[in-house]
């Protein structure tokens, strides 16, 4: 049921942002003779007025033919008017980026409701993980006030409690951070159990994977309590976040661990299922991260890519003249061979976390 529901989401992905293109282009009066989902020999269509709408047999992507996007094109008699080059370069630009445009304000839509019921951290000790050196020191329920006599009066919320990671963080180990180095010396949290404040003394170990010293116990949630406006604060902080990743990604995919942050479409579908299982909330925030990502990607400035158009049409509009198709044509075909390595980089790493240490979702 979790890959129906995988399918569903991704192609309702490709419909809107091929919906974007579409509408757009209805709107600025262009000729619009196909609107297909997937790509390949056509599996089923039917035709409405002058376009026809169809599903094809290989399900990566879609795509809406404009008439006139080719030289050869031939439109009908007294249609010449409509064809894309035919437009003015701001109709070509709203059309193109039309589709992004969709895919992105649909990621904010979803996080906007979903910063309604954004739970937050709180200092309260929800979990205290075996083996660690928490264990007989904290007690569920324990509320942490300070650490090492530290309560950081101008902090609340998250930021509360990033001070006081950092603060036992700062309690290094005197020789060489390996696992198992003791930090050299032991942290005071001071925590309210039963109604009493107390000192706990508990002397962290250095944690290799969090490459720093933890004490080994996690935080309890509560409801943020978002308003409309905290909500679409919420969620414009997460779109910047992930769209600062993704462009530092791709401007940096000449370094070796940039590259290995890069996923295909197995690897998003292989963590959409195990986040289909953790919740429907998990689900549809992955959901607008995908959509913010596919929005986001086809922006980039090389073509086939939406961004390759913008970017010629731009050109052509600095320039007062329309460029050559046969420079966009040679310029495409460096674009298809990138798509086509991010494609294979992608599907490489893919394969790496399917078969060793998993894409960690939980």
């Amino acid at each position: 049921m979790n890959w129906v529901l995988i399918f569903l989401g991704f192609s309702a992905l490709i419909i809107l942002h091929e919906a974007g293109h579409f509408l757009a282009a209805k709107a600025t009066g262009m000729r619009v003779e196909k609107f297909f989902l997937f790509f390949g020999p056509k599996l089923a269509s039917i035709k409405r007025g002058e376009t026809e709408y169809g599903v094809a047999c290989i399900p990566a992507g879609g795509y809406v033919k404009i008439s006139g996007m080719h030289p050869e094109d031939k439109l009908p008699p007294g249609e010449e008017h409509r064809g894309y080059y035919e437009q003015p370069v701001w109709k070509r630009i709203v059309v193109i980026g039309a589709g992004p445009a969709v895919n992105i304000a649909l990621a904010f839509a979803i996080l906007f409701v979903l910063g309604f019921s954004v739970r937050q951290p709180n200092r309260t000790v929800e979990e205290v993980r075996p083996q660690t050196p928490a264990v007989g020191k904290l007690k569920l329920g324990d509320r942490i006030l300070a650490v090492d006599g530290h309560r950081y009066p101008g902090a609340s919320g998250t930021g509360l409690l990033e001070r006081f990671r950092d603060q036992i963080a700062s309690h290094r180990c005197s020789g060489k951070q390996t696992d198992g180095c003791l930090a050299a010396a032991p942290v005071v949290l001071t925590v309210r159990r039963d109604g009493q404040v107390r000192d706990v003394v508990v002397r962290p170990e250095y944690d290799a994977q969090a490459k720093r010293p933890l004490v080994g116990f996690g935080y309890g949630t509560e409801p943020a309590g978002y308003d409309a406006s905290g909500a679409a604060n919420w969620a414009t902080d997460q779109m910047w976040f992930v769209s600062t990743r993704t462009v530092s990604v791709f401007a940096r995919l000449f370094e070796a661990d940039k590259r290995k942050e890069v996923s295909g479409v197995v690897g998003v579908s292989a963590v959409a299922n195990e986040t289909i299982d953790i919740g429907t909330e998990e689900a549809l925030f992955l959901l607008a991260l995908v959509s913010l990502s596919l929005g986001l990607i086809n922006l980039f400035p090389f073509l086939p890519l939406d961004g390759g158009h913008i970017f010629w049409s731009l050109v052509e509009k600095v320039r007062g003249r329309p460029v050559a198709y046969r420079t966009m044509e040679r310029a495409g075909a460096l674009g298809f061979a990138l798509v086509i390595m991010l494609f294979f980089l992608g599907l490489s790493n893919d394969i790496g976390r399917l078969t060793g240490e998993g894409f960690n979702v939980r």
